[in-house]
């Protein structure tokens, strides 16, 4: 891919943002719609939306441009990794907030992110918000399953909103999972998402590979702060790239090691994380991530 591809279009900020709301989106329109509408309607606060457009022969690039986002387009699908970085680009608050476009955040979910980094007190963090799927993955970090629709067409929007609230969660250990916040200090530190990723798959807990290195340790996902997830459904349509593999032979380890633990994947949050304890299972999963990278 040329960056030449990559064309870059700002508008007007508003002054207060809170956070800079970065979305990548392919040819999703009513998704995107839904997003944004939700955005609009159910932060507490004001936020800059700034957008990627992968393409955007479905309309997106006339809705957007009509709606007066800041955005950045390519003529093909880019990925994630280029979608994010341009995105980012534009931005103008201290604070980037990553988030796919089939999500729906939901009722102050900003107000409770906003709220944690205030008690933290400094940049190095990773803080997200706390999905509601309808159906249950591997994903430990996520509300499912909790079926309010498997997109705009069949989404039940008002029956969520009555019951959002009522499901008990606790917040959560190893924030790499979007919708993810960030400060801009650290997303220029680390560079941003590594584009060796692209598409995209394992991009995030290389992510936070990248930010634990620059010693990052508080990586919390919020209960708190929830939106609904109509799970992937841009991820279907790309050639994926071996991300696994690419995560192994970069870090050498592998990134299931990763998140169980130094990111303590899903586990109840107590606080900044330590380094891994040279445990008996430890010590056999790092043999173990061994000589898979022999065979890599």
């Amino acid at each position: 891919m040329k960056t030449d591809q990559i064309s870059f279009h700002p508008q007007p900020f508003p002054t207060n943002a809170k956070f800079s709301v970065l979305i990548p989106s392919w040819n999703n329109l009513p998704y995107l719609k839904l997003c944004i509408e939700s955005i609009l309607k159910n932060s507490r606060f004001n936020h800059e939306i700034i957008i990627h457009l992968n393409d955007g022969s479905d309309g997106s690039k006339e809705w957007v441009r009509k709606q007066g986002f800041s955005y950045s387009h390519s003529s093909g699908n880019v990925g994630v990794c280029y979608a994010f970085n341009a995105a980012a680009s534009l931005a103008h608050s201290d604070f980037l907030l990553l988030i796919d476009d089939d999500n729906y955040v939901l009722p102050d979910w900003d107000y409770h992110l906003y709220r944690e980094i205030e008690k933290i007190g400094h940049r190095y963090f990773a803080v997200s918000g706390t999905k509601i799927e309808p159906r249950k993955t591997f994903n430990p970090c996520v509300i499912a399953p909790q079926d309010f629709g498997s997109g705009p067409d069949n989404f039940r929007e008002e029956k969520l909103l009555g019951k959002y609230k009522t499901f008990e969660f606790a917040d959560w250990n190893g924030s790499s999972w979007y919708p993810l916040l960030v400060h801009q200090k650290m997303w220029a530190l680390v560079g941003g998402l590594s584009t060796e990723f692209t598409p995209g798959i394992y991009s995030d807990p290389d992510f936070m590979m990248k930010f634990w290195q620059a010693g990052v340790r508080y990586f919390k996902g919020v209960s708190a702060s929830r939106s609904y997830h109509f799970i992937s459904k841009s991820v279907r349509r790309i050639k994926k790239n071996n991300g696994r593999k690419q995560f192994l032979k970069k870090w050498s380890i592998s990134n299931s090691t990763f998140r169980k633990y130094y990111l303590r994947m899903g586990t109840s949050f107590k606080g900044e994380l330590s380094e891994p304890e040279a445990t008996p299972a430890f010590r056999i999963r790092l043999l173990r991530d061994k000589l898979k990278l022999l065979f890599a």
